[in-house]
């Protein structure tokens, strides 16, 4: 994967996020996807179950809730790109509703596998709460 390949999937990754429309959401993932909402969780394994976990149709220890619409954004770059690896960096933000201000912000770090089809096998993401100002 180039990094604009890896750029081109977090904005598919994002508006999946935003929609939690299940066909976006699974186009991003392969049947064997290994996914992690943490570094330390065990891995939820195989594409359905993530979807259900993304859809809340599951419930999986350690997975966020669903997001209310308009309350949330992100941005996401590769910062590092070899062969079927990925690493990507960005943050997350948050409003408590949403014609509200920004409340909360995440910085992020995705690391990522994808197969030869641009589907992503592994995914682990590290999440920290960035202080107030």
């Amino acid at each position: 994967m180039t990094r604009e390949e890896v750029n081109r999937w977090l904005g598919r990754y994002i508006e999946a996020w935003k929609t939690y429309d299940r066909e976006q959401v699974e186009a991003l993932f392969a049947e064997d996807i290994s996914y992690r909402y943490h570094p330390y969780d065990d891995p939820i394994e195989g594409r359905d179950a993530v979807v259900e976990s993304w859809l809340e149709a599951g419930e999986l220890e350690g997975a966020s809730g669903r997001d209310e619409p308009g309350t949330y954004d992100a941005f996401y770059r590769v910062v590092a790109a070899d062969g079927d690896m990925a690493v990507a960096i960005g943050s997350s933000s948050y409003k408590d509703s949403p014609d509200g201000p920004v409340a909360r912000i995440y910085d992020n770090c995705f690391v990522m596998r994808f197969d030869s089809e641009g589907r992503c096998r592994e995914f682990t993401e590290w999440f920290m709460k960035r202080p107030s100002p």
